[in-house]
């Protein structure tokens, strides 16, 4: 694991006089990424008590600490370094991890990680010819996915075809474990829709496009 992320000992003394300066027993630190293999990642290091911890969480001992790594992010920490530079301001933390925006899928995968490629890939590009986008909230225990619709796809009468006719069918046909997707997205807010703005013949024209998926 310290081969796939290096944490400088600058670092280690950083972290630990933090974790001191916290005064509770047991506290170490967390390395996750939110939404990894996509373009909305983020490497985020997080204060972790121990009943925060998942149980599945790799741990790394260092001489001054430990540090739990989420292990659905591992894939994607290949390469990344944890640092702290001195300066004259005090120092500055920095995490670097260059593959965390990158696809690493395979079939064993969590389904969030699969729903996110396809979602990527394949879903965001056809629609961004429309101006809009579709976001992974939640993948639940039921097998729902939970979405959100941004852009031109946000308040856009025909958001429901595209939820079911285009989207819902994508994924499903690709990811075994989802049963339905759900829109969360507040459509009341419509100043951007894509439909209000589109003529008959587009419109016909996006109902033609997404009954080929």
């Amino acid at each position: 694991m310290t081969e796939i992320i290096n944490i400088t000992k600058s670092a280690e003394e950083y972290l630990s006089n933090l974790l001191k300066d916290k005064n509770e027993e047991n506290l170490s630190v967390r390395i996750f990424i939110s939404d990894p293999g996509t373009p909305k990642a983020e490497t985020c290091l997080a204060y972790c008590k121990p009943d925060e911890a998942e149980p599945d969480d790799v741990i790394i001992e260092l001489d001054l600490m430990n540090v739990n790594v989420e292990k659905r992010s591992i894939p994607f920490l290949v390469d990344a370094e944890v640092n702290f530079d001195n300066d004259t301001f005090g120092g500055q933390l920095t995490i670097k991890a260059p593959n965390a925006r990158l696809p690493n899928i395979s079939p064993d995968s969590p389904p969030e990680d699969r729903i996110n490629y396809v979602i990527y890939n394949e879903i965001n590009p056809m629609l961004e010819s429309h101006g809009g986008e579709v976001s992974l909230i939640e993948f639940t225990n039921t097998g729902v996915a939970i979405l959100q619709f941004g852009g031109g796809c946000q308040g856009c009468g025909m958001v429901d075809v595209t939820l079911k006719d285009g989207i819902e069918k994508t994924l499903i046909e690709q990811i075994p474990e989802l049963k339905s997707v759900k829109d969360s997205t507040d459509h009341s807010i419509d100043d951007n829709a894509f439909y209000k703005r589109v003529t008959i013949a587009t419109y016909y024209e996006i109902r033609i496009f997404f009954s080929h998926l």
